[in-house]
């Protein structure tokens, strides 16, 4: 069994990889260890994945280019004929994509499409790739639900995601490729994005500076440890999507469809007050955070909440890491990674 999995080098694609290997699959990883964020620790992360491949006996190669490289990305099929696909690489952060909109068009459409020609060429088995709970945009209907309408987003992030679901789906029908999508939920962890909240706020807090608190602190986040999304992407990767035979294209239910293709959410189905996990990182640093209070940035939405009851159906498995625990697991490796 061989997965490749794009994004290798980024926060998900690392923790996945190494469970990959320690289970004893072998792992191609495709990744351009683009400058978005620090490299050196997208880097670290590589040595890590070659350090458990190494002590595990089982095969890691990375691959290093764009998947905007229709050549590239070609090769990688031609070269290395997976049976499975996880396509996490993708520009990341939804504020960034109000800044530089054309780098999310090249990697997140143009590249996913170049993913699924490879996985549509190259009878690829399953194809599971990262969406994104941004898709539920202006939804102010909590929990949410895939059964909602994700019609309305409100980040051109959320629109690609929402386009990455559409163009998959319509590789499953018209080539019966299974293909699951997974709308994250705010994740974090050991080994974290350096844009992210709980690395800003760690970082700054260490070093006694004011962290930046958007709409006044009047956030809901459901928070989601990044065990527990490998977890549930390990299992969903073992599960192809299959069509629904109560599908009823008279009525139709955007979860599922005709075709081998699903959505799920997967998120910790506890949504937290920022001020409540800002106080998670202080218990857990043994700071009190200076507070700098800022209006809603745009493209941001106020609350989220995942209904994860297809998750749970569908693999048996339901998230459940605390965040009091997940933080503190985060902060324990951020001093001893940065000698902090």
């Amino acid at each position: 069994m061989t997965v490749l999995v794009t994004g290798a080098a980024g926060f998900i694609g690392y923790h996945l990889s190494r469970r990959l290997l320690e289970q004893g699959t072998a792992v191609v990883g495709f990744d351009n260890v683009n400058p978005y964020y620090d490299p050196s620790l997208k880097r670290a992360r590589l040595a890590q994945v070659q350090a458990t491949a190494e002590r595990t006996g089982t095969s890691f190669q990375l691959i290093e280019a764009d998947l905007e490289d229709r050549q590239a990305v070609e090769a990688a099929f031609e070269n290395h004929k997976p049976n499975k696909v996880v396509n996490l690489a993708a520009q990341a952060g939804v504020r960034y994509s109000i800044e530089n909109p054309a780098a999310y068009i090249q990697s997140n459409l143009v590249g996913f499409g170049h993913i699924l020609e490879g996985c549509r060429h190259y009878g690829v088995e399953h194809l599971v790739y990262a969406s994104s709970s941004s898709v539920y945009g202006g939804n102010t209907q909590l929990p949410f639900s895939e059964h909602q309408s994700v019609d309305h987003p409100v980040s051109l992030y959320a629109a690609s995601k929402k386009a990455n679901e559409l163009l998959a789906h319509t590789y499953s029908h018209l080539y019966g490729l299974p293909a699951t999508g997974l709308r994250f939920f705010t994740v974090y962890g050991p080994w974290g994005r350096p844009d992210m909240a709980l690395f800003l706020f760690t970082k700054a807090m260490l070093a006694g500076e004011p962290i930046q608190v958007f709409n006044n602190g009047q956030m809901v986040r459901d928070f989601t440890y990044v065990d527990d999304i490998i977890e549930s992407l390990v299992r969903l990767l073992d599960r192809p999507a299959a069509p629904d035979p109560a599908f009823d294209s008279a009525s139709p239910d955007p979860a599922t469809s005709w075709a081998p293709h699903r959505v799920f959410n997967i998120g910790n189905s506890n949504p937290i007050p920022l001020m409540t996990y800002i106080e998670a990182v202080e218990n857990a640093l043994g700071i009190t955070a200076t507070k700098t209070f800022l209006p809603m940035q745009p493209g941001d939405v106020p609350a989220t909440a995942a209904d994860t009851a297809a998750l749970e159906a569908w693999t048996g498995f339901k998230p459940n890491t605390s965040v009091k625990d997940g933080v503190a697991q985060f902060v324990g490796w951020y001093r001893e990674f940065y000698a902090a």
